[in-house]
């Protein structure tokens, strides 16, 4: 954040010296925006960082991985399961604004219309007409609202355990909680609480809130182990800038209404042991959508790629080999 020394037309004057440096053309001999290796670039008021991999010809649309959070970053995926669909397509790993090596905005610029704007701005800096769409839970949310703002820039969509209708999912909340804490609700109930959300998180004030989190999402600790593990390696975190913004704004009443508008093909991936989404959302979009398929995998939960690793890689690979 500037300094509050700055004043008014110090901002107007660092935003005016922002905007211009967003529009300078690359120099001379720079590195080709999709040439394998980190990058950043400055697109849309914030220095973005990306990394791109994989050696398939420049006419196939990339893929570009939307991590989830809000908040998290690109690098578990493309550890884990990157390697595996490089060998199919080009791969761009993004990490969102204020998110993992991409700078968090001076001017605190968080919404669902900007990380749009950045994706948009991304696109046209990476030079590439369309691309697939890889979105992991928020990152399927982002990727659905990105589609139905520029469909003719979209090949394609794989949407894994995404958030699609927010009531629907604090429902699921609720019943875990419920379940695993019987008459907690009940205990900690007040006439404020006007959402399962606010019912639930005011619930879990002096309980394990993170180990009900993780509940919510894996089916088998040992997974979670092996996402901490790569998570440590990778020395970064999550900072709750994004995930705060969003969710006292867009998130917490969020459902996706756009659906006639997603012309591409879309891959639902859902894990039926996800209680942080609910496959029941899952399959409601995919209903929706006009041109989607559902995988249902039985033995995950909010992480397939993780979970079923194997099954993953081969069914996102078969869909993107249907993809131009």
């Amino acid at each position: 954040m500037p300094s509050s020394r700055l004043g008014v037309l110090g901002c107007a004057v660092l935003g005016a010296l922002l905007v211009a440096c967003s529009h300078t053309p690359r120099a001379a001999g720079a590195e080709p925006p999709l040439a394998p290796g980190e990058h950043h670039r400055f697109v849309n008021g914030v220095r973005l960082y990306y990394r791109v991999a994989g050696d398939a010809p420049f006419w196939r649309a990339p893929v570009l991985f939307l991590h989830g959070g809000p908040g998290y970053n690109s690098y578990s995926f493309a550890r884990l399961m990157g390697p595996r669909l490089e060998q199919a397509r080009r791969m761009v790993y993004l990490d969102q604004r204020g998110c993992g090596r991409s700078e968090r905005p001076w001017d605190g610029r968080y919404s669902l219309e900007v990380l749009v704007e950045d994706l948009e701005a991304l696109r046209q800096e990476l030079g590439v007409e369309r691309w697939v769409l890889l979105g992991h839970s928020f990152g399927g949310t982002l990727a659905l609202e990105y589609a139905a703002r520029h469909p003719e820039h979209v090949a394609g969509i794989v949407y894994v355990d995404g958030l699609s209708d927010s009531a629907a999912s604090f429902a699921t909340w609720r019943r875990e909680l419920e379940r695993l804490h019987p008459g907690r609700l009940a205990e900690t109930a007040s006439d404020e609480d006007t959402s399962d959300y606010t019912q639930v998180m005011r619930a879990l004030r002096g309980l394990d809130a993170p180990g009900f989190f993780h509940s919510l999402q894996f089916r088998n600790t040992v997974y979670l182990q092996m996402q901490e593990a790569v998570d440590a390696e990778s020395g970064l975190r999550n900072t709750g800038e994004l995930s705060r913004a969003l969710f006292s704004n867009e998130l917490a009443d969020y459902r996706f209404t756009a659906s006639e508008r997603i012309t591409a093909p879309v891959l639902v991936v859902g894990g039926q042991h996800d209680h942080a989404i609910g496959l029941e959302t899952m399959r409601a979009l995919a209903k929706a959508l006009p041109r989607a398929t559902l995988l249902e995998y039985e033995q995950s939960g909010h992480f397939p790629y993780l979970e079923e690793a194997d099954r993953f890689a081969q069914d996102v690979t078969e869909f993107l080999s249907t993809l131009p």
